[in-house]
C-alpha cells in the first residue's frame, strides 16, 4: 500500500503553525485538533519544522514554565523527515521506527501535502491483516 492510498482514506488536511507562534497557542492549536504535533511553515508554505507534544514536555522538563511564553521555533525540530506519496507504508513504517518519530510530513514538489502518524500506520496494517484473514477464512471454507 502506498501513502497515497492511505491519504485518499484519510484525508490530506494538515494542521500548521508559524515559528513564531507561541508555545501555549501551540499547545490550544494541538487539542483543538487533537493532534500530536503540528508541521512547522513560513509565510511562503515552506516546512521549516515539526513541533510535537513530545517536544514540549521535554523543553519544558529543561527550561522551566516559561517556555510556554516562546515561539515554536524554539522547541520545533528542525531536520524534519518527510515522505512522498509514492513511498509505501513499509517504507515509512521503517523510517519512523529507525528515526523514533511519530508524524512524517508528506511532500510533494517541495510542498506540503498531507500527514501520517504512527497511528495511521498501525490502522492501516490492522486493516491489511484483517483482509489477509478474511481471504484465508474464505479460501480455508471453500475447500
Amino acid at each position: 500500500m502506498r501513502i497515497s492510498d492511505l491519504l485518499r482514506t484519510k484525508g490530506a488536511a494538515v494542521a500548521t503553525v508559524s515559528p513564531e507562534t507561541n508555545v501555549t497557542e501551540l499547545l490550544e492549536r494541538l487539542a483543538e485538533h487533537n493532534v500530536g504535533a503540528l508541521v512547522v511553515v513560513d509565510a511562503d508554505g515552506a516546512i521549516v519544522g515539526i513541533v510535537s507534544e513530545r517536544d514540549v514536555v521535554r523543553r519544558l522538563n529543561e527550561r522551566g514554565p516559561q517556555l510556554l511564553d516562546g515561539s515554536v521555533s524554539a522547541i520545533m525540530t528542525k531536520m524534519v523527515a518527510s515522505c512522498t506519496p509514492e513511498d509505501s507504508v513499509d517504507q515509512l513504517s521503517v523510517l519512523m521506527t529507525e528515526r523514533r518519530i511519530r508524524h512524517v510530513p508528506v511532500v510533494v514538489d517541495g510542498r506540503l501535502a498531507g500527514i501520517v502518524s504512527i497511528g495511521d500506520v498501525v490502522k492501516t496494517r490492522m486493516e491489511q491483516l484483517e483482509k489477509s484473514q478474511e481471504q484465508l477464512e474464505a479460501y480455508i471454507s471453500q475447500g
